[in-house]
């Protein structure tokens, strides 16, 4: 009975230790959080680190298909299994851990960066990252609980081959076109011009056109076994998936009122970053917030303030998804002036540039970009620095109600901006 219930205490002791060398991993990222609120805004849309993610993402999706493995150096693995070896009781199982998690990285490692790279491109930030993170490492423990605890369970596992392989190539898949997001990211704010949205359409086109014609049997890679004559049910159902995602896809490469494909808002590029030369849907804005305060003036219109950013997903799903509702649509254009405020264009800012809010001391970052600018107006007047943030002001700045943030419910969105409106004429009135 001893030996038992320490058998399954140290077993769930090393399925905590896999948990929780997941979660150590994020400590970093809230480190940089607590010293700069708009470090990980930075780092999702730092030119030189999203290309370094998407030659990351390229070299992770052809580990999976096969054409080479990648594995961190067989020394570290070594070393913690010989450490797990000569020091034994609790402080060996952390390393027994540790040594998991080295050994499986092959597998493991292009999930967490695609984890990694998903989470500091969202408004979650290091918090997302720790669940993720979190739950990854949970997901990976369990078994190993579960397995120690019930061993008669191993028995009933299927055994490794194509199935497996399958499914790595479907991941080689995923990344591939995953990879492109941070191309895109790159792209958008440098304004280089490579990735439209209908080139990335294009190429989520092949991906997904290429993952079926892997899984019917049409193309193979280097790890596939000799071709069955009945294909796998788990094959026939992801492929049908995947033609009926091309087929979702193909409108986007129109210049229709197709072209708006609305469950994917947010991962392919703007509306108006067109091979069409498309306006911001439509909706004529301004870039600048004093060249909208001096429209607004002139036609006596309440301003609609938008801090946005060019990679910013919650962004184009509240652009792309509510704002092109009618009734939104026609409140924003005829009732606002609108004005989208970048903060994360990279563009540099002139030496003699003017600012007309008092720009904060201490250890603040320098501002030298337009983006650097509309950060710190946003921090500065507002308090706040996440995207998306909608704010309605009159041109004495006075707020004409509470500031909103990402809020997909398109009628909720409607009554604030109609409440805006209300409050607006009441002011003018008075």
């Amino acid at each position: 009975a001893k030996v038992c219930n320490l058998w399954m205490r140290y077993s769930i002791l090393f399925c905590f230790f896999i948990f929780g060398i997941y979660v150590l991993l994020c400590l970093p990222f809230h480190l940089l959080y607590s010293l700069d609120p708009d470090i990980l805004n930075n780092i999702s849309t730092n030119v030189a680190l999203n290309l370094i993610f998407f030659i990351i993402f390229i070299a992770f999706a052809f580990s999976f298909f096969g054409y080479y493995e990648i594995t961190l150096p067989q020394s570290w693995s070594n070393k913690m299994d010989d450490k797990a070896n000569s020091i034994g009781g609790i402080i060996g199982i952390f390393f027994m851990a540790l040594t998991l998690a080295i050994v499986s990285f092959s597998c493991t490692g292009p999930i967490l960066g695609s984890l990694l790279g998903g989470s500091l491109s969202s408004d979650g930030g290091a918090m997302q990252l720790s669940m993720g993170m979190g739950g990854f490492g949970l997901a990976l423990a369990l078994p190993f609980a579960l397995f120690a605890l019930f061993p008669n369970w191993l028995d009933t596992l299927p055994k490794s081959g194509g199935w497996l392989n399958t499914v790595k190539v479907v991941l080689g898949f995923v990344e591939l076109a995953l990879a492109f997001k941070f191309l895109s990211n790159a792209d958008l704010v440098e304004h280089w011009g490579l990735l439209k949205r209908e080139v990335f359409i294009a190429i989520w086109v092949l991906c997904s056109l290429g993952l079926a014609l892997y899984l019917f049997g049409f193309i193979s890679f280097p790890h596939d076994g000799p071709k069955k004559k009945k294909l796998p049910l788990g094959n026939v159902i992801v492929g049908v998936a995947s033609i009926c995602f091309f087929l979702y896809l193909l409108p986007g490469l129109s210049n229709t009122k197709y072209s708006n494909l609305k469950l994917l808002s947010g991962f392919p590029p703007p509306m108006f970053y067109s091979l069409y030369d498309k306006e911001d849907l439509g909706i004529t804005g301004f870039k600048d917030f004093y060249e909208g305060l001096a429209e607004a003036k002139k036609t006596n219109k309440p301003i609609m303030i938008d801090f946005t950013g060019w990679a910013c997903v919650n962004c184009r799903k509240m652009e792309e998804q509510v704002w092109t509702r009618d009734d939104i649509y026609s409140v924003i254009t005829q009732d606002y002036i609108l004005v989208s405020l970048y903060v994360d264009d990279r563009k540099k800012l002139d030496d003699n540039a003017t600012f007309n809010f008092q720009k904060p001391t201490g250890g603040t970052k320098a501002i030298n970009t337009v983006g650097d600018k509309w950060a710190t107006f946003q921090t500065v007047n507002f308090k706040n620095n996440s995207q998306p943030y909608y704010i309605l002001i009159d041109t004495d700045f006075t707020l004409l109600n509470k500031p909103l943030g990402y809020t997909p419910d398109p009628d909720a969105y409607l009554e604030w901006l109609r409440e805006g409106l209300d409050n607006f004429s009441n002011i003018t009135l008075n």
